[in-house]
């Protein structure tokens, strides 16, 4: 699954079109990379996200197309 849909159905981020831009602007990295929108997502990756000061870290738990909004945070786990 693409890095941007997986930060949407995640709920990590709310839209696409965010978790895109994001990307773009170097705001994500995968396993310590910068990774574009098209990154393919996969179980352990660890996935950090800046916002502004503050710098969420995931590791990827499971990957599913479609998920409820009580079941999105089973898809990662919190790091830091």
């Amino acid at each position: 699954m693409r890095l941007d849909k997986f930060l949407k159905v995640s709920r990590i981020i709310k839209r696409r079109t965010v978790a895109n831009d994001a990307c773009d602007a170097e705001h994500v990295a995968v396993n310590g990379k910068r990774a574009k929108a098209s990154y393919d997502v996969k179980e352990g990756d660890i996935i950090e996200i800046t916002f502004g000061q503050k710098t969420l870290k995931a590791r990827v738990l499971n990957v599913k197309e479609y998920t409820s909004k009580a079941e999105a945070s089973s898809l990662y786990e919190v790091i830091e």
